[in-house]
């Protein structure tokens, strides 16, 4: 499948970072380890942007988080992206052991400790949740590592703006749509304002729910956003809507996730790129 998705045009490969889903009604499921298919992904592809969408910072250490990032980042020859958030999902908190409460709280400091390391600092923190006492990354990371923020609460973004390069948009945050998309990201621009940013130093990046074939069930039990129809036609244009509303990026959530899928879209990059 990523093979497919680099030959027929994608610019970027991103893997859920998820433990377990229980919904109602439905099997158990959950996907592999992000972190180690993205470790095999990076040796598989040659050009494409890797990375998780989005690590979740509770489910490890930040400062191994910061090393499994620099370690991608080598792998892949400077094409990793570090997107991450909170987490939501507190089955699998339960599940696994992970503490659910504080979630932000335990956010905020995890994030200053993976980015100060993942840009050259050495890092001491005596935090409530997280603590380094002089740590520094060995070997060096070879550049920065890109890191995109994946949330909307006012929270999030502060702590994650005055260092972000991105911003990453569910489907279901936004309705799916440019006009809801629109809305988010005057929000996000005003944030980053505040964090002391300049709006248009963080990309804005969107989730696309696309269905090519019908949705006759939920993904989750929380969800009943409307997917755009794979139509190559009608799919490229609302992409260019979304363009138009301010996103510099659109990460297609497809139904169903296969490689059929992937070289049917194909179509849509061909119409994108010859506009």
């Amino acid at each position: 499948m990523a093979r497919a998705a680099e030959e027929v045009g994608f610019d970027s490969i991103w893997v859920g970072d998820h433990l377990l889903y229980r919904d109602d009604g439905r099997p158990e499921r959950g996907p592999w380890d992000a972190w180690t298919l993205l470790a095999g992904l990076a040796v598989a592809t040659q050009r494409v942007a890797l990375g998780p969408l989005v690590a979740c910072a509770a489910f490890h250490p930040p400062g191994l988080i910061a090393r499994m990032a620099a370690a991608l980042d080598e792998i892949s020859d400077g094409r990793f992206v570090l997107g991450i958030g909170a987490g939501w999902n507190e089955v699998e908190f339960r599940a696994f052991g992970i503490p659910f409460d504080r979630r932000v709280g335990r956010f905020e400091e995890a994030f200053e400790v993976i980015t100060r390391l993942l840009a050259g600092e050495r890092v001491t923190l005596d935090g409530r949740f997280s603590r380094a006492e002089d740590a520094i990354l060995m070997p060096p990371s070879a550049r920065r590592v890109p890191v995109m923020i994946g949330g909307a609460g006012p929270r999030i973004l502060a702590a994650g703006l005055p260092r972000a390069d991105a911003w990453n948009t569910w489907y279901d945050w936004y309705g799916n749509n440019p006009e809801g998309f629109a809305a988010r990201n005057a929000d996000v621009s005003a944030a980053a304002q505040r964090a002391g940013r300049r709006p248009e130093e963080i990309a804005r990046s969107a989730c696309v729910f696309v269905a090519l074939e019908p949705v006759t069930t939920q993904r989750h039990a929380h969800e009943e956003t409307k997917p755009v129809e794979g139509i190559p036609s009608r799919l490229a244009a609302h992409l260019r809507e979304l363009a138009g509303a301010g996103a510099d990026e659109a990460i297609l959530v497809v139904h169903p996730i296969d490689e059929r899928s992937i070289r049917a879209l194909g179509e849509t990059l061909a119409l994108l790129d010859s506009s």
